[in-house]
């Protein structure tokens, strides 16, 4: 990492975006390997830019969400693939700063510029109590980046006891195994493969139990619903997407001359709708994600909670923007015509992408339904808001 340099939000979206050049000579061979290449995930980690949501006190910039949005949308216009791994890295390892115990947390990331998390908070673990701490067994899904990562984050059930309760573990990447099993179109560059372990002792000082306690860290981005950060980032997957697939277009349609014309694809009046209506899509969405965020984190600054309408109104704009995107990209993808349907043509790569952002539980369709009730004067119905 750059030594001296005190990391910034603003400082890690310029060299995100410093970046781009790098991550897309490197996004064919993500896609066809099913991971990200060692060498880019270096480049990401000493850029600082995994530490960007991690706390002050442990190195990290301790990014507002806006800004947090922006470094992941810059990297993922150059490769989704690449743009989701560092969001769930960026999520993991910020949220773990302030999460895990004071003295573990300095020595696991205040003295590792450079460590990298990867993380399923779903339980998908059965953790026994014994002495010292717990013992393991579990199986997570879609843990993108696991490959590379130095620590795994899984969250589990503890058993055994009277009223059972989540907790999750922090497990080296020594101790669990990696199955292959992300054979998929969308994101496949980005290794969400599954993540096993079997009988694992974890000691207690490696485990947290985020849905029951505070954070540890008290700045306003701990502070910030832990749910909506959850759905904010995904957004700036898709929206990086959805913008690299625009350019894409406007660049073919430059270029290109369809059979029977004499004259650019541009000139064509589906593709002057269709790239408008892309556009329009996606910067509506864009800023109806801002302003909602925006909205939440001046109550937080003030030391005010968020209200449930607050929160739905975060929900309601990113599962509308992420829909939105995949709009944007489908407009543009078919206005393309065959050329787009050639695997050597980005924007195929793109419609696969923005596509998979959208099955994610955080910014699912299904999660518009409780936000709309929550406009209505109703009860959510959901534990996310």
């Amino acid at each position: 990492m750059h030594a001296g340099q005190e990391l910034t939000g603003p400082l890690l979206v310029e060299r995100a975006r410093a970046l781009q050049p790098l991550v897309r000579a490197h996004a064919e061979r993500a896609d066809a390997e099913r991971r990200l290449p060692l060498e880019l995930v270096r480049a990401l980690a000493q850029a600082g830019l995994f530490r960007i949501a991690v706390a002050r006190a442990q190195g990290g910039a301790e990014a507002e969400p806006r800004e947090q949005i922006l470094a992941i949308e810059a990297i993922s216009a150059a490769d989704g693939a690449a743009g989701w791994t560092l969001m769930i890295g960026i999520e993991s390892l910020g949220i773990a700063s302030g999460t895990l115990r004071a003295d573990v947390a300095e020595e696991l990331i205040g003295k590792n510029p450079e460590v990298i998390f990867s993380a399923a908070l779903n339980p998908l673990g059965r953790a026994t109590p014994v002495e010292g701490g717990v013992r393991v067994t579990g199986r997570w899904p879609f843990a993108s980046g696991c490959q590379h990562s130095d620590w795994f984050w899984g969250q589990c059930i503890a058993e055994g006891e009277a009223q059972p309760r989540l907790l999750e573990v922090l497990i080296p990447r020594a101790d669990y195994r990696v199955i292959d099993t992300w054979n998929v179109a969308g994101l496949r560059g980005s290794g969400s493969h599954d993540v096993a372990v079997e009988d694992l002792f974890v000691p207690e000082r490696l485990i947290t139990r985020v849905s029951s306690e505070r954070a540890r860290e008290s700045g306003p981005l701990f502070r910030f619903p832990v749910f909506s950060r959850l759905a904010y980032n995904k957004v700036g997957v898709a929206t990086g997407i959805a913008r690299a697939a625009i350019d894409d277009f406007v660049a073919l349609a430059s270029a290109k001359v369809p059979r029977a014309m004499t004259v650019p694809l541009r000139e064509r009046h589906h593709a002057q709708a269709s790239v408008a209506e892309a556009e329009t899509r996606l910067r509506s969405a864009r800023a109806f994600v801002f302003e909602a965020i925006d909205e939440v984190w001046q109550e937080t600054l003030a030391g005010r909670p968020a209200t449930p309408l607050q929160r739905a109104l975060v929900q309601l704009a990113c599962s509308q923007a992420v829909a939105a995107c995949a709009r944007a990209v489908e407009l543009v993808h078919a206005a393309a015509g065959t050329s787009a349907n050639f695997v050597a043509s980005p924007l195929e790569r793109r419609m696969r992408d923005v596509h998979a952002v959208g099955q994610h539980i955080m910014v699912s369709p299904a999660l518009v339904e409780p936000a709309s009730r929550v406009l209505l004067g109703l009860e959510s119905r959901t534990v996310f808001f």
